[in-house]
């Protein structure tokens, strides 16, 4: 559903209440997610805001291009450093501080040059983030944060969150919510808020433009995707018109390939393989191949849609990678026939959109014997969707009779008939045809 007023104003209630900031994409993260953080921290930093952007892992160096990355941080400070405050009244001052540790205590030791410290001087508290909101972009989920989240789940818990997408999957957590599941991007969601606020809208600088365009091109597939709308075409005109630099996102993004991408890249086509009946096409990156091809498995991005999911003749194409940190990610991309989110929620937990989407296996203790079973799930899954759509079987329906033979009437007995007349004959006797003297043709045949 497109956003509505209500959503709008809330969410900007939300960033003029909060002084310090944080954004995060998920894990893994892609164009889409990391430009809309940026873009975030752009915009927040202009209102006057301390704005922290976590990139949930390690950085990705080919989106390095992207204005701000620099400013992208893996994790936070921890929230566990304990504060003990003196205050110093009067004409108290501070020569000297040590601190011993025994017998599992810690004793800090104040040693005045002047005057006399009391317990009613000293104050105590914890230091940590100390953050007002929590901007949660591009995520479905928020355990597709991964380790940041599960490492900082009190935080989560306990500052709000607005959280920003366009996923069909997201599971509407969060104190405030802005998902246009109608939108190609989630920085299309960004610039449909930042226009409708005046206040934002004259902030939107070329750097913004260009890391909103980059989240569209990208989810859209240089609008190639289904998921490309009217609406989509509108955005991206416009942020040209704001000074987005195409150019350089096109350059960055399809153009530039490092020798071990392409490496990479010639293995999972080399395992490709295909169930005709099934119609699935999909194909593998293990761990042993990427440190064969010198290769990162975030690599593996954008081989899916630019080489696999071109083979014909299948409804769903999957790239399985082994992934450094354990366990294996699925993305899918479906034909109209199928709704892969829908199907990878099912039997997997995963999501997106209805023609991409994707999932993960966390254990497992054979990868290739993972994989196999994941796609038997998959044609399981494929044939029970098919029999879905072809509606229930009528158990009730009524069994055809038997065509009987039809039955033969007795013919009923005629009683000899009395001996005709001639009519011709009868008729060809009169030969006076004047009107006096016509015979009654009725009265001659009844006679």
């Amino acid at each position: 559903m497109p956003l509505n007023n209500e959503q709008l104003s809330a969410a900007t209630s939300a960033i003029q209440g909060a002084q310090r900031i944080m954004v995060v994409p998920h894990a893994n993260v892609d164009p889409d997610g990391l430009g809309s953080a940026l873009a975030c921290q752009a915009l927040f930093t202009q209102l006057g805001k301390d704005v922290t952007v976590i990139c949930p892992d390690s950085k990705p160096d080919s989106l390095s291009f992207l204005p701000g990355f620099e400013k992208l941080q893996e994790g936070i400070e921890s929230s566990q450093n304990f504060v003990i405050t003196i205050n110093l009244d009067g004409d108290v001052e501070v020569d000297k501080l040590r601190y011993t540790v025994e017998d599992g205590k810690v004793n800090i030791i104040v040693m005045p040059k002047a005057g006399r410290i009391n317990q009613q001087q000293v104050t105590f508290g914890d230091t940590g983030p100390g953050f007002d909101l929590i901007v949660a972009v591009d995520t479905a989920d928020l355990p597709l944060m991964g380790k940041f989240y599960t490492e900082n789940i009190d935080l989560f818990t306990s500052v709000p969150i607005l959280n920003i997408d366009h996923h069909i999957s997201n599971t509407n957590y969060g104190q405030l919510q802005m998902i246009d599941t109608t939108a190609a991007s989630a920085t299309e969601v960004l610039y449909d808020w930042f226009t409708h606020e005046p206040s934002y809208k004259e902030k939107i600088t070329p750097d913004m433009a260009t890391l909103l365009l980059t989240g569209l091109i990208t989810d859209t597939r240089s609008f190639q995707n289904p998921n490309t709308t009217p609406r989509s075409l509108e955005v991206a005109a416009e942020l040209l018109e704001r000074g987005a630099r195409q150019q350089e996102i096109v350059q960055h993004i399809y153009k530039t390939k490092p020798l071990s991408t392409l490496k990479i890249w010639g293995r999972a086509l080399n395992k490709i393989q295909m169930d005709i009946p099934a119609g699935i096409v999909w194909s593998t990156i293990s761990k042993e191949d990427l440190a064969e091809m010198e290769a990162h498995s975030k690599e593996s991005s954008g081989i899916l849609d630019e080489l696999i999911s071109t083979i014909p003749d299948a409804d769903i194409h999957v790239l399985f990678t082994e992934v450094e940190e354990g366990g294996l990610k699925a993305s899918m991309r479906s034909s109209p026939a199928v709704d892969v989110s829908r199907l990878s929620g099912k039997l997997f937990g995963g999501g997106g959109h209805p023609r991409a989407a994707g999932f993960r296996i966390k254990d497992f203790d054979n990868f290739d014997l993972a994989v196999m079973e994941a796609v038997q799930k998959l044609k399981t899954g494929m044939q029970e969707e098919k029999k879905a759509a072809q509606g229930p079987v009528d158990t009730q329906a009524k069994i055809p009779e038997v065509a009987q033979p039809p039955k033969v009437q007795p013919k009923p007995v005629q009683k000899p008939a009395a001996p005709g007349k001639d009519i011709v004959k009868k008729l060809g006797s009169d030969t006076d045809t004047s009107d006096s003297g016509g015979k009654d043709i009725i009265e001659g045949v009844t006679q």
